[in-house]
């Protein structure tokens, strides 16, 4: 006879839907808007929110009008005047159809939302058309977004690339939503100058406060618990989507909204892609598997990434493969210091690789001449970053100093590959720059070749699943 068991013990969490005040009190957010209005002078900004999801989706705020007002109702207009230095949110009216097939009460106009949002007029949004009246009587310059806006599991670069190639397709050539509000401004107030409101936001955006640091690091976590799931359950035989679901489970278990970005799961030859995220390849005995997966949680993404033995032991060729590239790395994560220039800190991190490459004991020529290649390309480089940023998107806006300052945010994620086997590691931290130096956010996820054995040596979600009998 069949028997059924419990899949796992404890049932998913529901799809998180946060508002701002879930995640910051009203005063982060009216931070925010002090400080854009006490750059723009006495124009006005004006931002939209997004719109209804276009099927049974969860509704996700665009990342700059959440950055500056916390606010998750759909087609949500802001105004920041700063000249008065007072805001105004226009909403939508109350719908309680929405609100009995949804979730319930939403943000409407009135005095009620006011108070949970800190903004100081909530009007209907049928109202809007009045107040841009006034600026266009007035001619007021208007800061507005230009960029596409970012839903999530994005970062800003590519809904603008998808912007362009559908404004360029000679079979669509849509403009995007923000062109045409931009046209719509326009017109209304032919006499206001309408400059880039990302400018000033980004610049915000690139340092973060110490409730975002927080976010950061509770994020940072989840992925790191996510990795950790995947170790200790991978084995020979699995698919690279199954440990995918490992992570997965991890992230909504401990309320993310979905994923950062695709899961990039490589075993074998797939190492060899930066970006590789099919997830369909079997994990081979003797593959070392390149795991990069993290969540997008109220908000703020991460971005982690660490290499593992499929069959949970490294072999002595992979250790000695694993363990320079883990030396050069940990040499360049060392050199990192508050208020340097990146390339200062390159050409210190080069200096300790240097050192490494001289009394590593190599016995296999194509590593060596990996490693050599993977230093020399650091002794010739020219970025002005050690990686990228981390905040809203995986890919987060520029830091706003040549310098590294403190509450930036960034990671570092060099690749040594060997070309003539068409593999490659790559390891990824999240590094906070703070006021005496730095700190690792993922220091929690083992990186040391005994740690990462003895982690993978515990059960996985895999044991605790259904078993039919016969299968």
């Amino acid at each position: 006879m069949h028997r059924l068991l419990w899949i796992l013990t404890l049932p998913l969490a529901a799809q998180p839907v946060f508002q701002g005040s879930d995640i910051f009190p009203p005063e982060e957010f009216s931070a925010r808007r002090a400080r854009v209005m006490a750059k723009i002078g006495d124009a006005v900004a004006i931002l939209q929110g997004t719109t209804e999801r276009p099927g049974e989706q969860p509704l996700r705020q665009a990342n700059q009008f959440f950055y500056i007002s916390g606010v998750v109702e759909p087609r949500a207009i802001l105004v920041m005047d700063g000249s008065a230095k007072r805001s105004t949110l226009f909403l939508n009216p109350k719908n309680e159809r929405r609100e009995r097939n949804m979730f319930g009460p939403g943000l409407v106009p009135g005095e009620e939302a006011a108070r949970t949002t800190g903004i100081e007029s909530v009007l209907a949004r049928d109202d809007f058309k009045a107040l841009l009246d006034s600026v266009a009587k007035e001619g007021r310059t208007i800061y507005t977004p230009f960029r596409p806006e970012v839903l999530g599991c994005a970062s800003a670069s590519d809904p603008a690339a998808l912007a362009r190639a559908t404004k360029n397709d000679s079979w669509d050539g849509r403009e995007s939503r923000e062109e045409a509000f931009i046209a719509h401004l326009k017109n209304q107030s032919p006499k206001s100058e309408i400059k880039d409101l990302d400018l000033i936001l980004d610049e915000l955006r690139g340092t973060k406060s110490p409730r975002e640091i927080a976010v950061l690091r509770e994020a940072t976590r989840i992925a790191g618990l996510g990795i950790i799931e995947a170790m200790r359950d991978a084995r020979p035989g699995m698919k690279e989507y199954e440990l995918q679901a490992d992570a997965e489970y991890v992230f909504k278990k401990n309320g993310a909204y979905g994923p950062a970005y695709f899961a990039l799961i490589a075993t074998g030859e797939n190492t060899w892609y930066s970006h590789y995220h099919r997830d369909t390849r079997a994990l081979d005995d003797g593959d070392l598997v390149q795991f990069d997966y993290a969540p997008d949680y109220k908000y703020y993404a991460s971005d982690v990434t660490r290499v593992f033995p499929a069959n949970g032991k490294f072999t002595p060729r992979q250790r000695e493969f694993y363990t320079i590239y883990l030396r050069l790395y940990q040499a360049l994560m060392t050199s990192i210091r508050v208020h340097a220039l990146p390339a200062d800190v390159i050409r210190t991190a080069v200096g300790k690789m240097d050192a490494i490459l001289v009394n590593y004991p190599f016995t296999d020529e194509r590593i060596r001449k990996a490693a050599a290649e993977f230093v020399e390309r650091y002794r010739n480089s020219r970025a002005n970053s050690l990686g990228h940023n981390v905040g809203m998107e995986v890919h987060d806006v520029r830091n706003p100093t040549p310098t590294l300052e403190p509450g930036q945010v960034f990671t570092i994620e060099p690749a040594m590959q060997i070309p003539e086997e068409h593999v490659g590691i790559r390891l990824e931290d999240m590094i906070l720059i703070t006021e005496t130096g730095y700190e690792n956010l993922s220091a929690v996820v083992p990186v040391e070749i005994a740690d990462i054995e003895s982690m993978m040596t515990r059960h996985g979600l895999s044991d605790a699943q259904v078993k039919l009998k016969g299968r």
